[in-house]
């Protein structure tokens, strides 16, 4: 099952969510609904952002909203190829890859984009992620990233999200529904930011607001 694929029965709402399957073929059963953290729908505005060159987006399959809103400046990798497959066109190319090891040389994209894609990884698998973007990212380079924050629950028996969001795109909007395993603990802006030091990059900006965040980073023009 994919990411469109995954469908539960929210009783408490009583309406039928996406379910979405995640990078790393983190293919999740149907849950019971008691152990479902369900969030309030996310409004996200998407700005058509200026981006000279390509554009590395991880994890693009699926809704593919990066490969939409810049066509054929994009290169989407996803792990999973079905994801790819019902991608809406646009991007330049598809490939299968994983972000834990990009299959590009060093130094190579002016832009980076991870579009809710860390919700589903491992957080255990982040640092490397960011590790392999930096690695890719041209000198000056800029990462930029949209993703779910996960709350610290007190009730322990919640082990999965739903998250309903509509994307808000220059002139049309895109409405689409993630679910994916809880983070224990929660995650949130700081976890990233915290990597984005670790592992070499700037904070540029950064916006938080109901249960999403988004963090603009650049590649040092010098190293270290």
């Amino acid at each position: 099952m994919t990411k469109k694929g995954i469908l539960f029965a929210a009783l408490l709402a009583g309406i039928v969510l996406a379910f979405m399957a995640g990078a790393l073929a983190q293919h999740i059963p149907q849950p019971p609904a008691e152990q479902i953290w369900q969030a309030q729908r996310q409004f996200v505005p998407v700005a058509d952002f200026p981006a000279k060159g390509l554009i590395l987006d991880i994890g693009g399959g699926g809704w593919g909203v990066i490969g939409q809103l810049k066509g054929q400046q994009v290169i989407t990798i996803d792990i999973d190829p079905r994801e790819l497959l019902e991608a809406p066109p646009g991007p330049l190319l598809k490939i299968v890859m994983d972000a834990r090891q990009l299959q590009f040389l060093d130094n190579t994209f002016p832009t980076a984009t991870v579009f809710f894609t860390f919700m589903f990884l491992a957080p255990a698998d982040h640092e490397q992620v960011f590790r392999e973007l930096h690695r890719v990212l041209a000198p000056g380079g800029r990462l930029l990233i949209w993703d779910a924050i996960f709350p610290n629950l007190e009730d322990k028996n919640k082990k999965f999200a739903s998250i309903p969001i509509t994307f808000k795109l220059p002139g049309r909007d895109i409405d689409a529904g993630y679910g994916t395993y809880l983070v224990p603990g929660g995650q949130g802006l700081a976890h990233f930011e915290g990597l984005a030091h670790k592992t070499g990059f700037a904070v540029v900006s950064k916006t938080s607001a109901q249960e999403w965040f988004f963090l603009e980073l650049s590649k040092p023009l010098m190293a270290k």
